[in-house]
């Protein structure tokens, strides 16, 4: 795609503002082939500001940009043909590696410079390319000397493809210096979805994790960290994508994770703040339309466009040293990629631009021996509460890295707080969180329990190293507020006013309580569904044998079947057949007769429609076919209906009194009702909703039908009309165990079961109870697969 509009206003505008004169300018006509608009909008603007910083130079550039798809080899070839015809003195791009090594063979065979931006795993030495991108092994040592300056003993390589493993190879040695190193790959069943990958790698207890992912899965990749529960202040994590700046890092930076990453172009730079501000307005005023976001202000532009401007510089100032400074002259020439002519001066061009040192928006621009990009600085950036800033710097010559703050750690703080401590954790009898041990023997002390939360608990002792005794609540109560005293009561109260460190059961985290005691993050999720009973059989109906076919099906067989008695009529009576002589001994009789009346017809089809035959019989070839037609299609239709007759029979209707909590609460006969002061009968308490606020305004008219406890519920669930609502994962535990029962409906909120704990000391246990409960997913895996309990059955961590 060419922007030649673009060209000529940029041409005659140029001219206007130097002034030229009479003297004759040396043009060059330079490729390029992108696979991003922004590319080549950088391009353009690169090539006419290098035409501007040297208004008395006798060279001047003429781009000529081709948007082409990143997948598309085959395009990217051919258009390579056409601007060699062209005579182009050098080509920049593309930067796709499906295309890259077909238009670097060109290039070569043609003694074409060819200057590319992208990483490159594959670049040789001695031909025509010259590649601004650091060399992947460079910014593999930067991620090394960050691990190695961090002190981390293991490592885990979270990557997305190979690409970006191959870009932290040097990493893999450390197994060689008594560090382990691990790598995961994140892969994906569904698209975009890394989270079983992400619980996967939780689930192994590590900390430290270098993130090798593209930008395509890098947003969605740290969302889905988050969401896991990996960004919180124990994890650290190196960034090896150089780009990470441009993305939101705004719900990350108050989690208290630790996250590193480089930066090669400075966004605060006014060259680069020029340069985005240059390719925004452009774009704005050509109305070029991509689904890239406009890369506007300067922090949002990758480095890969600068170095697209670098790459473009560097070659107008090798340009103007061999024209001007050492008096060269080089023309470029029409070459074909179809004969063995080759361009002369291409590979000085390439020499020299190796050769040369240029000041550009990514740094200094300088190659080694080999001809790769060399002594180059990157920012090393953290994520703070501000937001990113600058930590230290590193250098890809010397090999040094700089740290301006107090080497990073990644130790868990404040573990010791609990560590060897007698916590009071109060629990309800409460199947199936906590229960009496069913045993012959004495038992005692916490051994008297078990259930879902006692197993919760041990395991977060072993995890957190601190003792701990359980205390029932005997009134059940878990947590209500008193409007008219003020005062909270049950387990709420108690961890309040400090007789219980812990409390835990199928204790909902709401906001109200939020108000009076401070939560862990969920250990479950859930919501409130309705436990009934299972629907039953319908009765057999008078009508059960139009079943098998819909009431539209009937209605259309009834129109086919007096459509073909018409068409069989009117074939009839227009056939000369089937008009007979009714006296067959009489040669010459004074009329003649049709069978197929309109009575005659209708009865025809019907006993078609019966299987069964009539005196009838067609004549004429047409009333024939039609009938041989019609006979086809009814045997097909009969077949059909007998086969789907025998399965309506066979297969038993359930009905159910009612589908959700709409229905239920617009009937009279099945009365309904939920515990006492729960969090469920708050829910439609605080609800705003009509159909909730009716539920409730129900509840309160019967408060009978209100229980103290799930297991009363249960009951009057097995022996009543009755419906009980209640927190899911019960009712999917009740349903296991209660084979007349089921759950109507789907979930009417979101919510979850957390630790309760007295406000103040939180901060103290909470984080480390957190962090511990998101490594219990990996113990409850085990106890399913060693069937230490059948609680675990039905609950979904």
């Amino acid at each position: 795609m060419y922007f030649k509009v673009s060209l000529i206003i940029s041409f005659v505008l140029i001219n206007l503002l130097k002034g030229e004169s009479d003297r004759q300018k040396q043009i060059y006509k330079v490729g390029g082939i992108f696979s991003n608009v922004d590319h080549g909008i950088a391009f353009e603007i690169a090539a006419f500001s290098a035409n501007n910083k040297y208004p008395w130079s006798e060279i001047e550039l003429v781009p000529f940009t081709h948007i082409i798809a990143y997948q598309h080899a085959l395009k990217a070839y051919s258009t390579t043909c056409n601007l060699l015809r062209d005579g182009v003195a050098g080509l920049f791009g593309p930067s796709s590696e499906f295309s890259s090594a077909y238009v670097q063979s060109i290039c070569d065979a043609k003694e074409i410079p060819h200057v590319e931006t992208h990483c490159n795993f594959n670049i040789r030495r001695n031909d025509s390319l010259v590649n601004l991108h650091p060399h992947p092994r460079s910014l593999s040592n930067l991620f090394l000397d960050l691990v190695e300056a961090y002190r981390w003993q293991k490592v885990v390589i979270i990557y997305d493809n190979d690409e970006s493993l191959l870009g932290v190879s040097t990493i893999l040695g450390l197994n060689k210096k008594e560090k382990v190193v691990v790598i995961k790959q994140l892969e994906t069943q569904d698209s975009g979805n890394f989270r079983p990958a992400l619980t996967t790698i939780k689930a192994t207890g590590n900390t430290e994790f270098v993130l090798a992912c593209s930008m395509d899965v890098m947003e969605e990749v740290l969302k889905q960290l988050q969401q896991v529960g990996m960004m919180t202040d124990i994890y650290s994590y190196i960034i090896t994508n150089l780009d990470v700046q441009t993305l939101d890092l705004s719900p990350y930076q108050y989690a208290g994770t630790n996250i590193t990453l480089g930066r090669i172009i400075d966004p605060e730079d006014t060259e680069v703040m020029q340069l985005a501000e240059s390719i925004y307005k452009f774009r704005k005023s050509r109305e070029v339309n991509t689904e890239d976001e406009v890369l506007f202000p300067s922090w949002k532009m990758r480095y890969e466009t600068a170095l697209i401007a670098d790459a473009v510089q560097l070659f107008y100032e090798t340009l103007y040293d061999l024209t001007i400074d050492k008096k060269k002259s080089i023309t470029a020439t029409p070459l074909s990629c179809h004969e063995d002519s080759s361009w002369n001066e291409g590979y000085t061009i390439t020499n020299s631009m190796k050769t040369k040192s240029v000041k550009g928006l990514t740094g200094l621009i300088r190659f080694d021996t080999e001809g790769f990009r060399s002594d180059f600085n990157i920012d090393i950036m953290e994520l703070s509460l501000g937001g990113l800033i600058t930590v230290g710097q590193w250098n890809s010559l010397r090999r040094s890295l700089n740290i301006y703050r107090p080497e990073k750690t990644s130790t868990r703080s404040g573990v010791e707080n609990i560590f060897n401590r007698t916590l009071t954790v109060i629990i309800t009898i409460s199947q199936p969180y906590g229960m009496l041990t069913e045993t012959t023997t004495q038992l005692v002390g916490n051994d008297r329990f078990e259930g879902f939360c006692i197993d919760v608990i041990r395991e977060l002792s072993h995890i957190l190293g601190f003792n701990y005794t359980f205390v029932i609540q005997e009134d059940g109560v878990n947590g209500v507020f008193n409007l008219t005293t003020g005062l909270w009561n049950g387990m709420i109260r108690e961890v309040m006013e400090g007789r219980a460190d812990l409390a835990i059961t199928d204790l909902t985290v709401t906001s109200e309580r939020e108000t009076a005691v401070d939560f862990t993050m969920p250990f479950m999720n859930l919501g409130i569904s309705i436990l009934y009973k299972k629907p039953e059989p319908a009765p057999p109906s008078l009508f059960m044998f139009v079943s098998p076919f819909s009431a539209m099906v009937w209605i259309m067989l009834g129109v086919s079947y007096f459509i073909v008695s018409l068409c069989i009529f009117v074939m009839g009576r227009l056939a000369p057949a089937e008009w007979q002589n009714p006296y067959p001994c009489v040669d010459e009789p004074e009329f003649l007769v049709n069978q197929f009346s309109i009575r005659n017809s209708l009865w025809f089809t019907m006993g078609a429609l019966m299987q069964q035959g009539s005196e009838l019989a067609p004549i004429s070839i047409s009333t024939r076919a039609a009938s041989g037609v019609w006979w086809l299609f009814v045997l097909i239709m009969v077949s059909s209906y007998t086969a789907n007759l025998a399965a309506f029979l066979t297969v038993e209707t359930l009905v159910t009194s009612f589908k959700d909590i709409e229905e239920l609460a617009s009937q009279d006969e099945i009365k309904f009702g939920a515990k006492k002061g729960g969090a469920t009968a708050n829910y439609f308490r605080d609800s705003n909703l009509s159909i909730y606020q009716k539920v409730w305004s129900y509840m309160v008219n019967h408060p009978e039908l209100m229980v103290d406890t799930n297991e009363e519920g249960v009951r009057k669930v097995e022996t009543e009309n009755y419906a009980f609502l209640m927190e899911s994962t019960t009712i999917e535990y009740v349903t296991e165990r209660h084979c007349s029962l089921a759950q109507v409906g789907g979930l009417l909120d979101d919510k979850g079961y957390a630790i309760a704990m007295k406000k103040g000391i939180a901060n103290v246990q909470a984080s480390e109870i957190c962090i511990a409960i998101s490594y219990f997913e990996k113990y409850v895996e085990e106890s399913l697969k060693k069937g230490r309990c059948n609680v675990f059955i039905i609950f979904n961590i």
